[in-house]
């Protein structure tokens, strides 16, 4: 039987595609405690080796805009499994990297590699299943994706004990490497011929031109890019706010970036009890409004230094609690909107997402100094755009535009 024909989730394929999925955040968290060394051993400024997170944003964004219309026209399983092994490859060249400038480099095709794991995962929860289904699996996915990124900066801090930075990316390419082994033994085909664009290369990347027309698509990744991006600067900026300006230890800095990694947990822990009572839209209303508060509350606290590090700390627990529910109400709407070019439209939601992240994370590496205060006005202002999105989409919602069919 296909996964396509199964009425009930399977728990193990969500495991396993969880896993897969954490491929990106896991190569995002996991060398976070070691910006201030990789800074120091290159002899570059903090900015210099921000630009490393960034160069891995850009690449994960522009690899979902290649993996969504391939899968499409190719199917999800051989786009899967290229990438993951590029991702492997790469992450061989990291741990080898002779500058900041190559690191940046062989970064930016890691992310290429890992950008096919987060979108196709996604695309095949929703080949699998309806609207209201489909969002409580992907949340299902997306609890399951957090628990690398809780543990990823706590290993990665102890693994700056054991032998420094570059031990870090070893760990990647250990991890990449059972990643590819255990997609090819278990991860099935979801996509069968007869709907593969007719396979159509250029009429699924057509696809885009579509999308990006929609006021709704734009709503939807607005609503969900822009608290994505709130976390990037919060994930770019802390490692030097909390530990050179708090003066947190690197050991101890993976413990408060737990504590949001569980608030990421949490909401998507409530989107699986809500969804189906309640439905997406509902819950991407009442997502957007907490995630635009706290991060004005953010703002406010990082301008004025009121409540000092743990105001910061309980404002960005509410900020990156509703990341991961927004992402999977908008992708489950966005994907339903265009049932025959699924994977383009996750891919283009990923892969804006990621660029607004990208955005986010070089504003805050602009803004050098010392204190928190650029992280707090760029997620302040992410919340105001977020807001903007939340408005497209009930405006919008459920009104095809001429000359924008769902298809």
């Amino acid at each position: 039987m296909s996964l396509a024909a199964r009425s009930r989730p399977d728990r193990r394929l969500i495991l396993l595609l969880g896993a897969l999925a954490a491929c990106g955040p896991i190569s995002i968290d996991m060398y976070l405690p070691s910006l201030p060394s990789i800074a120091q051993a290159f002899a570059v400024s903090a900015g210099a080796a921000q630009s490393t997170l960034t160069s891995f944003m850009f690449g994960f964004s522009i690899g979902m805009l290649l993996y969504g219309p391939l899968s499409d026209s190719f199917g999800r399983r051989p786009v899967l499994l290229g990438g993951i092994v590029m991702y492997a490859l790469a992450s061989v060249a990291c741990a080898l990297s002779f500058s900041i400038g190559s690191l940046m480099t062989f970064r930016f095709i890691q992310a290429l590699g890992a950008g096919a794991a987060s979108v196709l995962a996604r695309a095949i929860a929703r080949d699998a299943h309806e609207p209201t289904e489909a969002a409580r699996v992907l949340s299902m996915l997306a609890i399951v994706t957090s628990i690398g990124p809780l543990l990823a900066p706590l290993i990665g801090g102890q693994l700056l004990l054991l032998g420094g930075w570059r031990v870090v990316f070893v760990a990647l390419t250990t991890f990449g490497s059972v990643c590819a082994v255990t997609a090819f033994l278990r991860v099935p085909e979801t996509w069968p011929r007869e709907k593969r664009a007719g396979a159509a290369v250029l009429q699924s990347f057509a696809a885009y031109g579509k999308l990006l027309r929609d006021p709704v698509a734009w709503g939807h990744m607005l609503c969900g890019g822009m608290a994505f991006a709130s976390m990037f600067a919060y994930i770019t900026a802390t490692p030097f706010v909390y530990i050179e300006y708090f003066h947190v230890s690197a050991q101890h800095y993976g413990f408060l970036f737990g504590l949001n990694i569980i608030g990421i947990m949490f909401g998507n822990f409530m989107n699986t009890r809500m969804v189906g009572r309640h439905g997406p839209m509902p819950m991407i209303s009442v997502a957007s409004g907490i995630s635009c508060g706290a991060s004005f509350f953010v703002a406010l606290v990082c301008l004025t230094g009121w409540g000092g590090l743990w105001s910061i700390v309980a404002g960005l627990f509410f900020v990156v609690g509703v990341v991961g529910l927004l992402s999977a109400n908008c992708t489950t709407e966005l994907m339903h909107r265009y049932p025959r070019n699924a994977g383009a439209a996750a891919a283009v939601f990923g892969a804006v997402q990621l660029a607004l992240g990208a955005l986010a994370s070089l504003a805050v590496g602009l803004w050098q100094d010392g204190s928190p205060k650029g992280m707090g006005v760029t997620i302040g202002a992410a919340g105001l755009l977020c807001m903007l999105g939340r408005w497209l989409v009930l405006r919008w919602h459920g009104r095809p535009l001429p000359g924008v069919s769902a298809v």
